[in-house]
């Protein structure tokens, strides 16, 4: 059986040179780096340069880059310290965010009675810039807007330097998960006007369990974990060294490809569109990721044509076929409710039939691709 793997929009294959320069780096330094002696200021220096250099791809400070567990500790720490510390009455968000936005903002309005208003999202998966105009106009207290770069579901992408020069407009702070971006896209953070962002190492082929959150100097953020006064003391606990350099070898690495692997990617998920139009009548494509002006070139949501009932035993199949892919995001595994994401871009009609995305990385071949369309299309012509 062949094993394809279609779900990195969840997680990535570690690159050997991430592996290779962890494995340096676990075997080199084991000091802490908070320490002062020679064993500690080594692992510091391990630390600190990988800090420098991911500062560096971004056009940032190195103390705007605070290290964190990951993407969903940087939306949190963001999000909470904005409402406690900064005077964040109200936040504007979409009902299309991951759920480390969603769940937070709903917490933040539990324990602080803080306004939250949620922005419509069209059809095609983009946010209504007039409506969220029009809610920046309003006569409100200290405003946040956290609305995602690119949605980890149907692929959109939003315009952030025009979100965000809005928000500059009106006064409003702006957060960003830019989870699905960062290493995908080149993105100079100097000059877009956001204020924080929140990345994920292992969404561009770094370790797991390893991330950061950028945060705009002088925002007066303050920590989300307490204890020792690690990370500027806007995050306390012992860094994981070895997986901050891993993280920073493999930010390098991405956007030393970036172009190249870019092409690649793009033109795998062209031939994947073009193949699944071919050969499976009546195949839709969610939101606008078959628009490769307003959606990433890293992943495609397909809507097949057949009944809803059959959507288990289609991934059933697909796994048994050796194909991983996702109906959802990773981070719902084992959830029973259908995607808060395409509940708010489909019919009613389109929702009673099974979605699947797929998402690519430089690891894929048209071959496998191609395995996946036959698969599919068998499928359909048994089930339809």
């Amino acid at each position: 059986m062949r094993s394809v793997y279609l779900d990195s929009a969840a997680t990535t294959q570690v690159r050997p040179e991430v592996i290779k320069e962890m494995t340096n780096v676990l075997e080199d330094s084991f000091g802490n780096p908070s320490s002062t002696h020679a064993f500690g200021r080594k692992a510091k220096a391990y630390m600190e340069k990988a800090r420098k250099a991911i500062a560096k791809h971004l056009n940032v400070t190195a103390a705007e880059i605070i290290f964190t567990s990951g993407g969903t500790e940087a939306d949190n720490l963001a999000l909470n310290s904005a409402v406690r510390d900064l005077g964040v009455k109200r936040i504007i968000t979409s009902k299309v965010e991951h759920h480390a936005v969603l769940y937070t903002v709903e917490q933040l309005k539990h324990c602080y009675d803080i306004q939250v208003e949620y922005v419509d999202i069209k059809p095609c998966g983009q946010v209504d810039l007039d409506q969220l105009e029009e809610l920046l106009k309003q006569d409100s207290p200290k405003t946040l807007v956290s609305l995602m770069h690119i949605n980890n579901e149907i692929g959109t992408i939003l315009p952030l330097e025009k979100v965000g020069q809005m928000c500059k407009a009106h006064g409003a702070l702006f957060h960003s998960d830019t989870v699905q971006s960062i290493g995908h896209f080149d993105i100079d953070l100097n000059a877009l006007p956001v204020d924080f962002t929140a990345v994920s190492a292992h969404k561009f082929h770094g370790p797991k369990g390893v991330g950061f959150a950028y945060v705009r100097k002088n925002s007066g953020l303050k920590p989300l974990i307490f204890g020792g006064a690690q990370e500027r003391g806007v995050r306390a606990g012992t860094e994981s060294v070895h997986n901050i350099v891993g993280m920073q070898k493999a930010l390098d690495l991405a956007y030393e490809h970036l172009e190249e692997e870019k092409q690649y990617i793009e033109q795998l998920k062209k031939d994947f569109i073009n193949s699944l139009k071919e050969n499976v009548p009546g195949v839709k494509f969610n939101g606008s990721c078959s628009d490769f002006n307003k959606s990433t070139y890293t992943l495609v949501n397909v809507c097949l044509p057949v009944v809803q009932e059959k959507a288990a035993l289609l991934l059933f199949q697909l796994d048994l076929n050796g194909i991983a892919c996702s109906k959802g995001s990773a981070c719902q595994s084992g959830s029973t409710k259908g995607s808060h994401v395409l509940s708010q871009v489909l019919s009613d009609e389109d929702l009673e039939k099974p979605s699947i995305r797929f998402s690519f990385s430089a690891y894929n071949t048209k071959e496998e691709l191609d395995y996946v369309v036959e698969v599919l299309r068998k499928f359909v012509v048994e089930h339809q």
